[in-house]
């Protein structure tokens, strides 16, 4: 159960956040300007592209690079196809995870190496294997681990990750908000300048600006009632999330929050796109985990008992370009079966920006909800 007192006493937060979640979102905009600084002393801004990659292929552990992978490919559109190397193993230690390239993969394509870790071996044998085939290889993880030496000794570019004292205490979350800005920022400035995204130095800058706006906002010291990341995770305090969705930049975010409410909060979350999300979910909210099923169960021993599971829809929305939008079907679908909705919506701004600003609110309301559920 959710301790909603917790969330409204910011050294009870304090104490409870042990892996330094709540100051890794509320330094987001600072992280991002040290990864971009790092791309640039790396010498991002002084390449001199033949032209686009035919494919870019993303590897690396866990969320990190899932979510990188899942957001660059958003942003990419049909520039280039992203995809996602997805490790095989026994377990998922840095250890026991494999990585192959691809059997097509050659001299016209780009490998992007993401992880919080590096001393993952399979990482470091598949920057070997790129440089053998002739693909081109960035990477970015922290410095003085061995993929950094193979990375250089494979005549690729590596970019050191922008980390903070703290990320060295325990070990570091895949969904936390520091290593999501960490990683991804300095993959942005590449692929602005190989022409694949628009992502050039004060639009990064945009992006921190807006990540410290949200901070602002939803900071611990900021009340339940006037906190948008408050509000929602205490909303779904005894709720299944069941996230739709709508725009190119809410796709990438409705992910990322799934994953980081089960990582960070142990609380399990679907996710779809409108409007396929209606047909998609319509029996869910009309079943058994509707809010109205059930509501006059006089035999249930409310005392010992949990309170039952029901569905709340969370609508994230890019601002609609045109005026074609699901969102009132979605709203009268929900209330038809008695389903309560939240609905975030960014301020106006780039597709970065409006991007940034549904993750960093979403990443608050997880890291509430992980810190005050387990008070």
């Amino acid at each position: 159960m959710l301790d909603e007192s917790l969330l409204d006493t910011p050294e009870g937060l304090a104490e409870a956040d042990r892996r330094g979640l709540l100051r890794g979102a509320a330094e987001a905009g600072a992280r991002v300007r040290t990864a971009a600084r790092h791309a640039a002393e790396a010498g991002v801004g002084d390449l001199k592209p033949d032209g686009r990659p035919r494919a870019v292929l993303i590897a690396g552990p866990g969320a990190a690079a899932t979510h990188t992978a899942d957001l660059i490919g958003a942003l990419a559109g049909v520039g280039s196809p992203v995809v996602r190397l997805a490790p095989t193993g026994v377990a998922p230690a840095a250890g026991a995870l494999r990585w192959e390239l691809p059997g097509w993969a050659g001299s016209v394509d780009l490998l992007l190496i993401v992880t919080p870790d590096g001393t993952e071996p399979s990482l470091s044998l598949l920057t070997d294997q790129a440089y053998r085939r002739g693909v081109s290889v960035v990477a970015v993880a922290p410095a003085q681990t061995p993929l950094a030496e193979a990375v250089v000794g494979a005549h690729g570019l590596f970019v050191p990750m922008a980390t903070a004292p703290y990320d060295h205490g325990e070990p570091l979350a895949a969904s936390s908000p520091g290593v999501f800005w960490a990683l991804l920022t300095p993959l942005l400035a590449l692929l602005d300048r190989v022409g694949l995204l628009s992502a050039p130095p004060d639009e990064l800058e945009k992006v921190a600006d807006r990540l410290d706006h949200i901070a602002e906002r939803c900071g611990p010291a900021i009340v339940t009632y006037s906190n948008p990341a408050k509000t929602l995770a205490a909303e779904l305090a005894d709720a299944l999330p069941v996230v739709w969705t709508e725009g190119t930049s809410a796709g990438p975010a409705g992910h990322r929050f799934a994953a980081a409410l089960a990582e960070l909060a142990g609380r399990p979350a679907l996710v779809a796109e409108l409007p396929e999300a209606l047909a998609a979910h319509s029996a869910l909210l009309a079943g058994p985990l509707a809010a109205s099923a059930d509501p006059d169960d006089f035999f249930r021993d409310r005392v010992e008992e949990a309170p039952a599971l029901h569905a709340r829809v969370v609508l994230l929305r890019d601002r609609p370009i045109s005026g074609l939008t699901a969102a009132p079907a979605a709203r009268d679908l929900a209330l038809s079966h008695d389903t309560p909705i939240s609905e975030l919506e960014p301020e106006e701004g780039g597709e970065l920006e409006t991007l940034a600003e549904l993750i960093a609110v979403t990443d608050f309301a997880a890291v509430y909800l992980a810190l005050a559920s387990r008070a």
